[in-house]
């Protein structure tokens, strides 16, 4: 069965080349475009899509905050989101992130890399650069990105209540967080932890289910964010 995708950009030249560069792919259909994020939240309930591809920066509502509206919409939760920036380690995408987006990739891709990356987000793994989440959530937990988000959401929680939502986690289970928020995929971390892959993926399901995340990318800040990696440090 085919990925349908919705592409969201306000340049009608990257959403023309997206879309052409997807619906060449023969498991790939682009369902629609959308200009700003008001029109692909409304897109998406109409449509429901498989994938989201989304930019950023938008007039009026921002991808940020379209990516909030997304994943807030119990009748969406199989619609995943991809973050299409500009610039990988901007702030930003941290919002992003933390909003329920499934991860990032640079516009300046290679054409592969972005349909690999669909493919990817579709089939339910998050799509996380090691060293730009890094870079960006560190940003992020220091204060660059730690006042009211674009779009006006209500930002992240404080440290003192990300360590009481990790209390219900247990030892190994905050070890693999650790592991996860440092871009190790579930196949490294039963490596490094002498475990098979099969139970590394039941740890990080567990993880999520306990802190509420929607994904793997909403793990990596709350790491952040508890202390269980600080800048710096992975």
């Amino acid at each position: 069965m085919s990925a349908r995708v919705l592409v969201v950009d306000d340049q009608p030249l990257i959403r023309q080349a997206v879309r052409a560069l997807v619906a060449a792919e023969p498991d790939l259909e682009v369902v629609g475009e959308a200009a700003d994020g008001l029109q692909a939240v409304e897109l998406a309930r109409e449509l429901a899509p498989d994938v989201v591809l989304m930019d950023i920066r938008m007039p009026g509502v921002d991808g940020i905050e379209a990516t909030r509206r997304i994943a807030a919409d119990p009748a969406l939760a199989a619609v995943r989101v991809l973050i299409l920036t500009t610039f990988e380690e901007d702030e930003n995408v941290a919002w992003a992130l933390q909003a329920g987006a499934s991860g990032f990739i640079g516009k300046g891709t290679d054409p592969d890399a972005l349909v690999d990356a669909v493919r990817t987000v579709h089939a339910g793994e998050s799509l996380l650069s090691p060293h730009a989440t890094r870079v960006l959530i560190e940003r992020y937990v220091r204060g660059a990105g730690g006042g009211a988000p674009p779009g006006g959401g209500t930002g992240s929680p404080t440290e003192a209540a990300a360590r009481a939502a990790l209390a219900a986690l247990t030892d190994r289970e905050r070890e693999v967080l650790g592991l996860v928020a440092t871009g190790r995929s579930n196949d490294e971390i039963a490596a490094g932890l002498v475990i098979s892959p099969h139970t590394a993926k039941t740890h990080v399901n567990r993880i999520m289910a306990k802190l509420g995340a929607h994904d793997r990318a909403q793990l990596v800040i709350a790491a952040y964010e508890a202390g269980v990696v600080r800048p710096g440090s992975a």
